[in-house]
């Protein structure tokens, strides 16, 4: 049984490139990642965009993934005006003083030790869940940590892709 595209990804696959490409940037500010899945349109199904953006995440280098997690802002800080932001990390909504003040300090030295922001699937996670989470992956080496958060983002991009699929926005 072949299915048809969503409303949402048939859009994405007639859009203009510039259109698609921001609307990946939107999902995942890799540049290699976006360039990779625009290359590779149009998409049957959300599936095969889901194979295709594992696919690319799978293949980029140190420096893209750095690029790729520079446009997450900080757990318990969403970038102000940002409903994509503000929605992922809405488990940190509730959060205590005490939490919020322990997260920035871990979130700290996370960036200390590697050099870019924690990056976690915050979507359905409390705010204990992802302190508890950057107090384990801190102790993991730069290799570990670097392979946990391209993981991480894997989770994310399908999230992303999903939303943008079904015609909402990222």
């Amino acid at each position: 049984m072949t299915s048809s595209p969503t409303p949402g990804l048939a859009r994405f696959n007639t859009s203009q490139d510039s259109a698609a490409l921001a609307a990946l940037h939107e999902v995942c500010a890799s540049s290699a990642w976006g360039s990779k899945l625009l290359a590779q349109r149009p998409y049957a199904t959300v599936e095969a965009l889901f194979d295709a953006s594992d696919a690319a995440m799978a293949e980029l280098t140190a420096e893209d993934l750095a690029e790729a997690m520079a446009g997450h802002p900080p757990i318990g800080r969403p970038k102000p005006g940002d409903p994509t932001s503000a929605r992922e990390q809405r488990g940190m909504a509730g959060a205590s003083e005490e939490l919020k003040v322990e997260l920035l300090e871990l979130n700290l030295a996370y960036q200390e030790k590697f050099g870019h922001v924690f990056l976690i699937c915050a979507t359905g996670a409390t705010g204990e869940q992802m302190r508890d989470a950057v107090k384990v992956r801190i102790g993991n080496t730069h290799e570990q940590e670097r392979e946990t958060a391209r993981g991480e983002l894997v989770k994310i991009n399908r999230i992303r892709l999903a939303r943008l699929a079904e015609g909402e926005s990222s």
